[in-house]
């Protein structure tokens, strides 16, 4: 998974073209890590069809609140750069994760 800082975000995600699925989490936050297995899982299965990144948002709330983060774990889905879908709080597990990305592709 690619890690994103406040630096990188713009070049790798709304920059990008075809899909980008961001992970935002926090070093506070126990579900966001609980989270990072299902979701470098999820990267095996279609790391080839979509760009899966992460952002720790301790070292970029500003960005997060731009992007209308507002409670984590949240797991957002672009396409060409544009916020298409997300999950987040309790409905951020591996299959809604998985249901969005398929609803896409």
């Amino acid at each position: 998974m690619l890690e994103l800082d406040k630096d990188t975000f713009e070049g790798e995600v709304l920059q990008a073209d075809g899909y980008v699925l961001v992970d935002y989490w926090s070093d506070g936050c126990e579900p966001c890590k609980a989270l990072m297995p299902d979701v470098e899982e999820l990267q095996k299965q279609y790391g080839d069809q979509v760009k899966f990144t992460k952002l720790n948002t301790t070292g970029a709330r500003r960005l997060a609140i731009k992007e209308k983060v507002l409670g984590l774990p949240t797991i957002a889905l672009y396409h060409n750069g544009a916020k298409v879908d997300e999950v987040t709080k309790d409905d951020a597990t591996k299959a809604n994760i998985e249901a969005m990305i398929q609803k896409y592709l």
